[in-house]
C-alpha cells in the first residue's frame, strides 16, 4: 500500500463518517480490507487522512463545477498532486479522485462536516489548495471560482481571509494589499502590523499536525504573504 493509503487507513478519524465517508465508502472499504492491520483511529482532531479526504472531495467538487471534467483538468491535477506528494502517493490520490468524480457531491453537507471538525488554520490551507487547483492552467474558470466562493462561505472562512487567499492567485491591481487584508491607503505602520499578523496566521507551523507534505503546501501560502509585503515595501520605499 502506498504512503497515501496509510494516511487514509491509519488516520481517517472523523472523515470516516458522514458525507465524506459515504462518498468514499467503497474505496475506503477496499483499502481497509486490503490492509487488516491498519485500523481507523477514532479521533476528533484533524489528521492527515481526514484532511486528505476533505481535499480530494472538494477538489472534485471544484472540477465538476462547470458540468464537465476535461482530460486536461485531470492532467493539471495530476501535476498539482505530484508537486505536493511523493510519486506513489500522488498516483494513489489521483486514482481516488477519479472515483470521487463519478459520484454526486453534496457540497454543503461536506463543508458542514469539515467546518464542524477541522480547525480554522487547516480550513484556510484547504482553501489555498482549491484556489491553487483552479489556477493550475494559468487562468481561473468563473464556475470554479464561484464554487470555491461557496465552499469558503460554507467552511466559515471570513470574507477577508477568503479574499487574502483568493488574490494570491487572481491578479488584481491591489492584490498585495488584499493578501495582507488592508486597504491601499493604510499607512506604513499599519502595513508592518498587517504583515506580522498575516505571517503568524499563515505560518506553516499552524498546520504542522498535517505532516510535512501539507506543510510544504503551506509554505507556498506563507511565501505569498512575504512576496506581497516585499512588493508594498518596494513601492513605498519602506526600510
Amino acid at each position: 500500500m502506498a504512503k497515501f493509503g496509510k494516511w487514509i487507513a491509519g488516520g481517517l478519524g472523523w472523515a470516516f463518517l458522514g458525507p465524506i465517508g459515504g462518498i468514499l465508502g467503497y474505496t475506503l472499504g477496499a483499502l481497509l480490507e486490503g490492509s487488516p492491520n491498519l485500523k481507523v483511529q477514532a479521533t476528533t482532531r484533524t489528521t492527515k487522512g481526514a484532511f486528505a479526504m476533505s481535499m480530494l472531495v472538494l477538489m472534485a467538487a471544484v472540477m465538476k463545477a462547470d458540468g464537465k471534467v476535461l482530460r486536461s483538468e485531470l492532467e493539471f491535477v495530476k501535476q498539482y498532486l505530484a508537486r505536493a506528494f511523493d510519486p506513489e502517493s500522488a498516483k494513489e490520490a489521483l486514482s481516488m479522485l477519479k472515483s470521487i468524480l463519478d459520484q454526486d457531491i453534496p457540497v454543503n453537507d461536506v463543508c458542514r462536516q469539515v467546518r464542524q471538525n477541522m480547525d480554522y488554520s487547516s480550513r484556510l490551507q484547504l482553501l489555498h489548495i482549491l484556489y491553487g487547483l483552479s489556477d493550475a492552467d494559468g487562468s481561473v474558470n468563473k464556475s470554479e471560482l464561484d464554487m470555491i466562493q461557496t465552499i469558503a462561505s460554507q467552511l466559515g472562512i471570513s470574507a477577508k481571509d477568503n479574499d487574502s487567499v483568493k488574490y494570491m492567485f487572481v491578479p488584481k491591481t491591489d492584490s498585495a494589499y488584499k493578501i495582507l487584508e488592508i486597504d491601499p491607503d493604510a499607512n506604513n505602520d499599519e502595513v508592518k502590523k498587517a504583515y506580522r499578523k498575516m505571517a503568524i496566521k499563515y505560518h506553516p507551523d499552524k498546520v504542522n499536525h498535517l505532516g510535512t507534505d501539507f506543510q510544504k503546501l503551506a509554505n507556498e501560502k506563507f511565501k505569498k504573504v512575504n512576496d506581497a509585503y516585499s512588493k508594498i515595501k518596494k513601492e513605498r520605499n519602506i526600510a
